[in-house]
């Protein structure tokens, strides 16, 4: 399986993803592809969007935890590893002084 989600893509890699992908919500695609296929759709991926189209690629691996992310470009979302588990950070909460 495959997920890709972007900010902004070129009309013609766009175009190319729908021939593979499911399109739930505009800029983020779903596939059930291959292992070697989803290896093919993210090399084209890098060859083919600017670094501007901020991809975030979440794919399913064989070992634990069962999948990986990155990160192509500028993502509006930074990545963490804790304990082997890669997370997204959605929203960052600062914690103040008590009130």
């Amino acid at each position: 399986m495959l997920v890709v989600i972007a900010n902004d893509l070129p009309p013609a890699v766009r175009g190319r993803m729908k021939l593979w992908f499911i399109e739930p919500r505009p800029n983020v695609f779903v596939s059930g592809v291959k292992d070697a296929v989803a290896r093919k759709v993210v090399d084209y991926l890098h060859d083919h969007c600017p670094h501007e189209s901020g991809l975030m690629v979440f794919r399913r691996i064989p070992e634990t935890p069962g999948y990986e992310i990155h990160g192509i470009g500028d993502t509006k979302r930074d990545l963490i590893e804790i304990s082997g588990l890669q997370l997204v950070i959605e929203k960052q909460i600062l914690s103040g002084p008590a009130s």
